[in-house]
């Protein structure tokens, strides 16, 4: 039988989604799960491959399990055997041709900047702190020259092994909540640390060292040296994976995210003094 998992993670204590030889890996910590439960070893095909120290509020992971679970039931115990940083949010039966990868429309991701002279305690693992004031009408304004198709090599990490940096991004925004700057994007798909080196750019433009333009330059020159710095993955979240039946915000999403970082979100600034 196939079953669709919906996850979130915390992933500061990890090297990333993929198994590694060293070091522990959200994958390796679920597959070890579920062959306890499954009397077999099992293998998990996933949305999108996190980053070490990136997280998830609602990745979408899919296995076969011989055994007859009920759906909540198994939810549960994948659950008790897993530690408190990875919450098994949701198990559902799945099609037999389900591809948590193939067959996802787009995929969300959100990054978070906590800018304020003063640390956020609360924040520390979810947030980047930036320290000087950030202009986040101009970052808006740069964000929204990603829309649409473009060749994404000017923000393509080395190493990166996608065939072609061409992807199709459906929405880029910014927004200030307080002292947090939240970066939205959402796209067909990503090449390798494309959002993190979004977000440097980005700070560069809120900052005033650059224009809002000189985005739209940055992507022309399919250059990653024209670029600015990568933003460090503490602050990056795979938000959401979308499919064709389900299409919309999940608003048990938000409520899973905000219950954890959303009481450090206050307006006047002063939070984690």
């Amino acid at each position: 039988m196939l079953f669709r998992l919906t996850l979130a993670y915390d992933g500061t204590a990890y090297r990333g989604w993929q198994v590694q030889p060293e070091g522990p890996t959200i994958q390796a910590v679920l597959e070890e799960a579920l062959e306890r439960l499954c009397g077999e070893r099992v293998r998990l095909r996933v949305a999108g491959r996190t980053d070490a120290g990136v997280h998830a509020a609602a990745q979408v992971a899919a296995f076969r399990c011989p055994k007859g679970w009920e759906p909540e039931i198994l939810r549960r115990a994948l659950d008790a055997l897993t530690p408190p940083d990875i919450v098994v949010r949701r198990v559902s039966t799945a099609p037999e041709d389900f591809d948590p990868r193939k067959d996802a429309l787009s995929r969300v991701y959100l990054y978070r900047i906590w800018n304020a002279p003063v640390p956020n305690v609360f924040l520390r693992r979810f947030a980047w702190h930036v320290r000087e004031p950030l202009d986040t009408e101009a970052m808006g304004r740069a964000a929204e020259h990603l829309l649409g198709e473009h060749d994404f090599s000017s923000f393509r990490a080395a190493g990166c092994t996608a065939r072609h940096a061409v992807r199709r991004v459906l929405r880029s925004s910014v927004e200030r909540k307080g002292s947090q700057v939240v970066y939205t994007i959402e796209a067909t798909g990503f090449v390798r640390h494309m959002v993190r080196n979004v977000v440097g750019a980005l700070v560069e433009v809120g900052s005033g060292r650059k224009e809002p333009a000189w985005i739209a330059a940055v992507l022309r020159a399919r250059d990653r040296t024209r670029a600015a710095r990568t933003a460090p993955a503490h602050g990056l979240c795979l938000w959401e994976v979308r499919y064709p039946s389900e299409a919309q915000d999940d608003p048990e999403t938000e409520a899973v995210v905000e219950s954890l970082v959303g009481h450090a979100s206050e307006p006047d600034g002063t939070e984690g003094e």
